[in-house]
């Protein structure tokens, strides 16, 4: 599975677009990497730019959009309202998907140094890439501005993380920093009382609402001894909230900014919401996600639901997004588009996946004259049905009547079975990929001693990699057979023939990968990868034939009672 980070640098010009559009061009020109947004502000005069893609594909369209601006914005005729201090103003990553925010910081500090480096411009990190905790603070970070940079740099405390600590007067500086991701969410209401909107925002923003004697919204406002006013915070943390009234839609909402969706998520706003305009009489009609949202947390939403309800969560993740979908009513005010709001969606290349073909048309592909899909290919989606046979079951026998009380432990084991064919579903064109990856190191030019030699390596590289596929497939096969044993013997009666079935699925998934990890490693030169994998992969195969024995006994006497 990708990684995928998230840029949102923000540059300082918002009204020549032919300068934007040069910056864009050259995010754009990297692959692996996908423009989401262009937001220029001509007030600001400042543009916010959105892409997403792959780790280190970020990092360089981020150095390059850096560089380009530093040859095209000029900050010493630069005015804007937005607080800034260079021409790129602020670059910060934020960990989408299959990335910890520790690995994001690693990313993020790559590039300042790239730009201190190769640049000479001067870097500050700041917020979880900052090297010193003074430098977490943004605001502290570009305190004086662009007009305060030249004194600033002469000072200890000012000197940059990264490049010179002379001042340019073009670029000025700019701050590289890794956050958590932020959502913009809007939770509808039948009212259209912009009063009441926001007294149910104070009630759940962090910052919460002024205090004031007996607590009565007119009594005096209370202090602290520096004369600040005190506030009551409010129940969600790291959400900032505004009521206001729509007149397009003739409602009033709940502007929330979700700044840390791992410390709040969307259905955890949207619940707490729903709670609070219901103590005021107030009732919430559906929400609105604005801009895009990251896969896990939609899918993590619709499980929440799900439990609520105390169904399974073992269910497609098109299942997970639909329940989310309809539960916070996030299509009220306007289609939800899954391809155009979910970012791992958005960012899919256009290529087609075996495993997007129909059942047919997988079939046709397969017996065609194309040497791929082949037995790899095959044994991941035999595996794959094995896996959805014993998901199926444990998704059954949580709705089974008379087992309420048990449809949490069958939904454990559907959420491991869906695990189990996830995997293998990848698996499926990942196998296809490795045999194409042999024929483009075979097609590698071999006129010289050095592009032979790198041939070779390229061949030898692919091939290894053609092995260690399928030993994966084995491996994920014969891991699911513990959801299909258990589901055999604790699942739905009436279904006990599934699971047996899918156990005979996994079981010959896990013998077709065998063949096909015996025929790559016979070209592989290094014999101790070749030891190596072939006796993992026996023991799979010893190991996946007692557990069909055992699987087939239990099924057996379950239809013998």
């Amino acid at each position: 599975m990708k990684k995928i980070i998230e840029c949102v640098p923000n540059f300082s010009e918002g009204n020549d677009m032919q300068v934007i559009k040069q910056i864009t061009d050259v995010i754009e020109a990297v692959d692996g990497v996908s423009l989401l947004d262009v937001d220029p502000g001509k007030a600001t005069n400042r543009t916010v730019v959105t892409f997403v893609g792959t780790p280190d594909e970020v990092v360089e369209a981020a150095f390059q959009a850096i560089k380009k601006s530093s040859e095209l914005i000029d900050m010493s005729k630069h005015k804007g309202e937005h607080p800034r201090f260079g021409a790129t103003d602020v670059c910060p990553f934020i960990p989408v998907a299959n990335i910890s925010m520790e690995e994001t910081v690693e990313y993020a500090r790559k590039l300042a140094k790239k730009v201190g480096d190769e640049l000479g411009l001067a870097v500050y990190c700041y917020e979880s890439a900052a090297l010193t905790p003074e430098r977490k603070n943004l605001a502290k970070v570009r305190s004086g501005e662009y007009e305060g940079l030249a004194k600033k740099l002469k000072t200890d405390a000012g000197k940059p993380d990264f490049g010179s600590d002379e001042f340019n007067p073009n670029f000025g500086a700019v701050a590289v920093g890794a956050r958590n991701f932020l959502i913009a969410y809007n939770v509808n209401l039948n009212t259209t009382s912009t009063r009441r909107a926001n007294a149910i925002a104070f009630d759940v923003r962090e910052r919460g609402r002024v205090k004031r004697e007996g607590g009565k919204l007119t009594g005096k406002i209370l202090r602290d001894e520096k004369g600040n006013p005190i506030n009551e915070p409010g129940t969600l943390k790291s959400v900032k909230a505004i009521g206001w009234f729509i007149e397009e839609y003739g409602v009033a909402q709940i502007s929330m900014n979700l700044t840390d969706i791992s410390v709040t998520s969307i259905h955890k706003a949207f619940d707490e919401v729903c709670d609070k305009a219901q103590k005021r009489g107030i009732r919430v009609t559906g929400s609105e996600l604005v801009g895009l949202i990251p896969l896990d947390a939609m899918l993590e939403a619709g499980r929440y639901f799900l439990r609520k309800q105390k169904r399974s969560t073992g269910v497609s993740d098109a299942e997970l997004i639909k329940i989310a979908v309809k539960t916070m009513g996030l299509d009220e005010l306007a289609p939800f588009d899954p391809e155009e709001k979910i970012i791992e969606y958005k960012m899919q290349e256009d290529k087609k996946r075996l495993v997007d073909y129909s059942v047919q048309g997988f079939a046709e592909e397969t017996a065609s004259e194309s040497p791929a899909p082949g037995g790899g290919s095959v044994a991941a989606y035999m595996g794959a049905l094995g896996a959805s046979l014993a998901t199926m079951v444990a998704n059954l026998s949580s709705h089974k009547r008379g087992w309420d009380d048990r449809w949490e432990e069958f939904s454990d084991w559907a959420e491991k079975g869906k695990h189990y064919q996830q995997a293998l579903l990848r698996a499926v064109d990942e196998d296809t990929d490795s045999f194409n990856a042999i024929m483009n190191a075979f097609g590698l030019p071999k006129s010289t001693d050095e592009e032979k030699l790198a041939r070779k390596q390229a061949i030898q590289e692919a091939t290894i990699y053609a092995a260690e596929v399928p030993l994966k497939t084995m491996q994920l096969c014969y891991d699911s057979m513990e959801v299909i044993k258990a589901m055999t013997e604790i699942g739905n009666p009436n279904s006990v023939t599934d699971a047996a079935v899918g156990a005979l699925a996994a079981r010959s998934g896990v013998l077709a990968a065998y063949l096909n990890v015996q025929v790559n490693l016979k070209d592989v030169e290094d014999i101790k990868i070749v030891e190596k994998m072939l006796g993992e992969a026996k023991k799979i195969a010893e190991d996946t034939v007692n557990m069909e024995k055992i699987i087939l006994d239990i099924a057996e006497g379950k239809l013998s009672e």
